[in-house]
């Protein structure tokens, strides 16, 4: 894809988020935020036998980078197992987002995802 490409994939998640909106009775809730820009991303997670993500919804307000990526993030990992969305490689997120569009923004583009390892980090810690 070329950077128009990227930056319309960005503006259709930001404008038509997927997996948005609260997630009753989830396993874990977690937020985050990055005060440099006033971004807030709620993550819902429920985990289904052999660690699955069987739900992944979010709630959240800020920039185009930080919604539109949450939304992209969520659509690659709904039903994988924890492990794999723990092993996300953050370069390989930023060139699956489109470097040119995100490299000023990391840490908009990335907040989810440290978001989301958070989650999957209080589950495992959290009571059983």
């Amino acid at each position: 894809m070329n950077r128009q490409d990227f930056t319309d994939n960005f503006l259709e998640h930001y404008e038509s988020p997927r997996y948005y909106g609260f997630l009753p009775g989830a396993d874990v809730v977690c937020e985050g935020t990055n005060p440099g820009c006033g971004d807030v991303i709620t993550i819902y997670l429920n985990v289904g036998e052999g660690d699955i993500a069987e739900e992944i919804q979010f709630e959240g307000e800020g920039c185009t980078i930080s919604q539109g990526a949450v939304s992209i993030l969520l659509e690659m990992v709904q039903g994988k197992t924890l492990a794999e969305i723990q092993a996300i490689d953050y370069n390989a997120l930023i060139d699956k987002l489109g470097r040119e569009v995100v490299l000023s923004r990391v840490r908009c583009a990335t907040l989810g995802l440290n978001i989301l390892n958070q989650a999957i980090q209080r589950y495992y810690d959290g009571p059983k």
